[in-house]
């Protein structure tokens, strides 16, 4: 197991960075969180001043949430009511919880009961209410059904604390003692696998997801915790890695929500009535909208016309994302949050916006997530409004053809499909990214695939296999005499793709010299040949792929930032296969078939054992791994049973070496990476999440050198 090492001074700098800068930031990731709930939610301070609140207590107020902000709680209830509340707000705040009834001032001027609870102190002097409206609740009772904001949705609580880089935890607050019933002398300093229940192996795994979010700025996540009284519940788990200015992780910050009205008592999701149904749009694009919160900063001109607002509008802030969507496809666009806060991206959805004349329009849209805190968007839309059945049926069976190379049938594969099939209509660059061996370039050609560019060119070039000297020539091409050998004129890969398609995979390995001309290329839509003077037009749709740290190579100074925000107009995250085990059935049949049909042979069943060591092991190469262990399998096949050489991948292996010094196992790990990645060193430090100077002084106070290899 490998952990972030740090010497004794730097743990006592990180804890005080932590307890100071790193609560702000959780605070910020909180108000990620919070916005945009369906369930009317408030987060004030101790002065009654109101610092945050949900899309649904906006609703419930008539207010926006510029104008919730800032506002004191007073200014909100009913003249009448006001007197009351000091003393109601003094018993609260030495209770830390309470529940009543509030006499809103609404925006007709009608009052309003409202029930509330008030949970104290989920931040320091950060108190959340959860409203909700009384007439709604007694309408249910007198019904006899249950309102969406009923039992433990009604219930809200959220869970904030902070871990230090071993992934102890380094602060506790009150909304976490509420839902773990810990306090916080018991739990401080304790890893955070001690609020989880499952197997022996749970801290290599809550390390590995501490890993991903340090390598991919925040982490998603769902499972089983553990109660004090033993009782354990389901829960949703954001983490984000919390960096100080130079770059340098010094924690991290983790928000945990008990599982409410999506899930049920065993985790499992439920299925929603009345909630969208997710399908495949096979309209062209309507447009692209972005935004920080609720609030819509930038929109096409296409989309403005969609919903019926001018540019003079959206100038004027009156366009929110609330306010066009209409009142039942809130909870879809909740769920498709927590998504996109999970995954960085939501599986496309069906919902319908307003107007600002009125009228309605169904839309298919994906949101991806640019940043979790401030929290920041953007959407891309299909208008819906003159699609029929008919043609959805046949578009849906082309794109199943166009994507007939990517095998798997979960939850994470289909969210990759769908954020293929959503962007491929249009010319937005993509930015793939993903672990080696997922898959990225098969994504690459299915866009293609799918797209109105698809009878014309599909270029690649893997920036890692061209010499840096080099790597100018093959991307702009040079004229005769440019250089040294120049003996004629070449073309590049940029006109090669012309009215087609350019994927560039290991974009993260273009050198920093060559970046500028790359991004002029992108922004301006010509370029110059190497040694030439004539200015080139281009018309190229940009596909670009990675699996290294973009962010990271940032702050290094590695990369530049405008051309990774170039770069990442529509991000697609390919999921490593540890993710989604339950794809490793369908693809260990299909590579099967695939290579007992090129080598001859007929293998017609795979064993029980083989196919149950290969759904347990991790596959740290991915699909790539899989693929070549299955081809591997058929060469020794004879007969028609598949002959898997298990032993490679027989879990003892990595366990034989568990009960050696800490010396002896970082090594093993080091050397099983190394191997993996083929003994590059760069690609090996992206993957343990080390600096590439690190890895070389600890492979020689290691004694590792290229002969193990």
């Amino acid at each position: 197991m490998v952990k972030f090492m740090q010497s004794a001074a730097a743990r006592q700098s990180s804890d005080s960075w932590l307890l100071d800068s790193g609560l702000k930031q959780l605070e910020l990731l909180f108000g990620s969180i919070l916005y945009y709930p369906s369930a009317p939610l408030l987060l004030t301070g101790n002065d009654r001043n109101c610092l945050d609140a949900s899309s649904g207590a906006c609703k419930l107020l008539g207010l926006s949430r510029d104008k919730i902000i800032g506002r004191r709680l007073d200014d909100l209830i009913e003249p009448g009511s006001r007197p009351e509340m000091d003393k109601l707000w003094r018993d609260f705040l030495e209770r830390g919880e309470q529940e009543g009834t509030l006499r809103l001032a609404a925006a007709d001027g009608r009052p309003r009961d409202v029930e509330y609870i008030a949970k104290g102190s989920v931040l320091p002097a950060r108190h959340l209410l959860v409203l909700r409206a009384k007439t709604r609740k007694k309408a249910a009772e007198g019904s006899g059904e249950t309102g969406g904001d009923q039992g433990p949705q009604w219930e809200k609580d959220y869970g904030l604390f902070l871990l230090d880089v071993e992934g102890c935890i380094a602060a506790w607050y009150s909304g976490a003692e509420r839902i773990y019933g810990y306090k916080d002398e018991a739990v401080i300093g304790q890893h955070v696998s001690y609020l989880h229940t499952g197997k022996d192996d749970l801290p290599v795994k809550l390390d590995a997801e501490l890993k991903r979010a340090f390598l991919e700025g925040h982490f998603g996540s769902e499972g089983w915790h553990q109660k004090k009284d033993g009782s354990r519940f389901w829960a949703d788990v954001l983490t984000t890695a919390l960096k100080d200015r130079n770059g340098e992780l010094r924690g991290f910050a983790r928000v945990v929500r008990a599982a409410g009205k999506g899930h049920r008592a065993d985790g499992k999701p439920l299925r929603i009535a009345g909630s969208p149904k997710q399908r495949v749009a096979g309209s062209t694009i309507a447009g692209i909208v972005s935004g920080e919160f609720d609030r819509v900063t930038e929109a096409s001109d296409s989309f403005l016309a969609m919903v019926g607002y001018t540019r003079e509008d959206l100038a004027a802030g009156q366009l929110s994302w609330v306010d066009i969507t209409a009142p039942e496809s809130l909870a879809a666009d909740e769920r498709a949050h927590e998504e996109g806060l999970r995954y960085g991206a939501c599986t496309p959805f069906e919902k319908e916006f307003i107007r600002k004349d009125g009228a309605r329009v169904p839309v298919l849209v994906t949101r991806a997530v640019l940043n979790v805190s401030p929290f920041r968007w953007i959407t891309f839309v299909q208008d819906l409004t003159e699609r029929s059945e008919t043609e959805t049926v046949a578009e849906e069976a082309g794109v199943e053809r166009k994507c007939e190379e990517i095998v798997g049938n979960s939850a994470a594969l289909r969210r990759v499909l769908g954020l293929m099939e959503t962007v491929a209509p249009t010319d937005a660059t993509v930015l793939i990214l993903g672990e080696t061996g997922t898959g990225k370039e098969l994504v690459a050609r299915a866009i293609h695939r799918m797209s109105p560019r698809q009878s014309r060119p599909f270029v690649t070039l893997n920036c890692a296999a061209i010499p840096t000297g080099l790597l100018e020539s093959e991307l702009f091409g040079y004229e005769r005499g440019a250089f040294t050998g120049a003996l004629t004129q070449k073309i590049g890969r940029f006109e090669m793709a012309h009215k087609g398609t350019l994927f560039l995979d290991e974009v993260g390995d273009i050198p920093l010299d060559l970046q500028p001309k790359l991004l002029r290329a992108l922004q301006e839509k010509e370029f110059e040949r190497l040694g030439g003077t004539r200015t080139i037009p281009i018309d190229v749709r940009l596909l670009a792929a990675t699996n290294r740290n973009l962010t990271q190579m940032m702050g290094d100074k590695l990369f530049r930032s405008d051309l990774y925000y170039r770069l990442k107009v529509f991000p697609i995250t390919t999921s490593p296969l540890r993710d989604h085990p339950e794809d490793i059935p369908l693809l260990a049949r299909h590579f099967t078939q695939k290579y007992a049909a090129q080598m001859g042979k007929r293998i017609e069943t795979i064993p029980t054992s083989a196919m149950q060591a290969m759904t347990g092991w991790s596959w740290p190469g991915n699909v790539r791994e899989l693929e070549n262990f299955i081809e591997r399998s058929v060469i020794l096949s004879p007969g028609l049973s598949l002959c898997a050489p298990l032993a490679e991948i027989r879990e003892n292996q990595a366990e034989a070496v568990s009960g050696g010094t800490l010396e002896e196992v970082e090594r093993e790990y080091i050397l099983r990476v190394l191997r993996e990645t083929g003994g590059v060193v760069s690609e090996t430090a992206n993957r343990l999440g080390l600096p590439r100077t690190t890895l070389n002084a600890m492979m020689r106070k290691l004694g590792i050198s290229r002969k193990e290899l």
